[in-house]
């Protein structure tokens, strides 16, 4: 019973949060675009972001339980119907911009921290990814749950580790009320700024879809719904209060990979090392996460078709291709891609998916 629970409650969640971690939390550098150079006034990011990824979770749960919708393509199908095309590309085009910054974060903390070459390092998450993909969804989940605790026991060290350092300076910049730019941030902006990046972050949500289909009543959509938003926001809270304590140094605010510039200047010690585990780990996560979402959609076509489901051979070779691809991306660098390429991609995401959500799906829902 309880690990029956555990798959309705709070699996879609883990599976959610485990896509976000890579591209986001595991660097810092999304927490500091899109809620950390505010300074204290970034709580009002936070507000939005953990009001936003609770409610769309919590109607994207239920119109997948009462549609039947549990792979993207049907889901939006469901939603946009002739239009559903224009969701495929943004999503094709998310997965391959969110793992560029994963293939940068990975290659630039194994070079950093571990001494591992570059290319290395990237390496090393292509092949990781491809064979778990091809492994399957009970290999897919316990990497996930595992991945999951390791997380939260390594960013709980990694916050203690900074705020006890210099913790009391937090205290100081929340009074203060200062926000990072030299006149006054409107409360508007930065609301919107947290809208901006639950909009983008949408693109993890079709990753929980093929676990949704254990889910047989509201109650427990809309109870995974708020677990969801609550898992994703304890990171991002730890992370936001650590750069806190810097702020608003531009050493530690312009760094691509934050965490890392903390814990160095915190003397942090066999901490890196391990943080550097926690990143590889979570990088992979996102990896597997946002594909398995891709090839879960080729495989629903494959059988309306007429055709066998996609292979896990196939599988593999997908996300292979994928993660090249994200690869040579990469080379842009992460605060390029973050900055530039998650904000285009969040205004698509809130038209092509929350709007018709919160509207069309709303309504389905009502009527069931």
């Amino acid at each position: 019973m309880i690990r029956r629970a555990y798959q309705r409650y709070v699996l879609p969640g883990i599976i959610f949060q485990s896509v976000l971690i890579g591209g986001a939390y595991a660097t810092g550098r999304e927490i500091v675009e899109y809620g950390a150079r505010f300074g204290p006034a970034g709580l009002w990011s936070v507000l939005a972001i953990g009001i936003g990824f609770s409610l769309i979770s919590a109607v994207c749960y239920e119109f997948a339980r009462v549609s039947g919708a549990f792979d993207y393509r049907t889901l939006v199908r469901e939603l946009i119907g002739p239009a559903w095309p224009l969701f495929d590309v943004l999503y094709v085009a998310m997965a391959v911009v969110v793992i560029a910054v994963v293939s940068a974060a990975t290659g630039s903390v194994a070079e950093r921290v571990l001494g591992v070459p570059y290319w290395l390092g990237v390496g090393l998450v292509i092949v990781l990814v491809g064979i778990i993909n091809a492994s399957g969804r009970a290999t897919i989940e316990g990497f996930k749950t595992v991945g999951s605790a390791l997380l939260y026991v390594g960013y709980a060290a990694f916050a203690w580790t900074v705020l006890s350092r210099s913790g009391s300076t937090v205290g100081s910049a929340l009074t203060s009320g200062a926000v990072s730019l030299p006149a006054e941030v409107p409360v508007s902006t930065i609301l919107g700024t947290g809208l901006l990046y639950v909009g983008y972050n949408l693109a993890g949500l079709p990753s929980t879809l093929f676990v949704i289909d254990r889910q047989t009543s509201r109650r427990q959509t809309l109870g995974a719904g708020l677990i969801t938003g609550l898992l994703s926001m304890v990171p991002f809270v730890l992370t936001f209060l650590a750069i806190l304590t810097f702020y608003p140094d531009p050493e530690v605010l312009d760094a691509e990979v934050p965490w890392l510039t903390m814990l160095e200047r915190t003397g942090g010690g066999w901490l890196i090392a391990f943080y550097a585990i926690v990143v590889l780990w979570t990088l992979v996560e996102t990896g597997v996460g946002m594909i398995h979402a891709i090839t879960d959609r080729i495989s629903v076509s494959r059988v309306e078709a007429g055709r066998k489901p996609l292979g896990s051979a196939a599988a593999g070779l997908i996300s292979v291709a994928l993660l090249v691809a994200a690869a040579l991306l990469s080379q842009l660098g992460i605060i390029a891609l973050v900055a530039q390429g998650y904000t285009m991609m969040a205004y698509g995401f809130l038209a092509l998916f929350a709007l018709p959500l919160l509207t069309v799906g709303v309504a389905r829902i009502y009527r069931a």
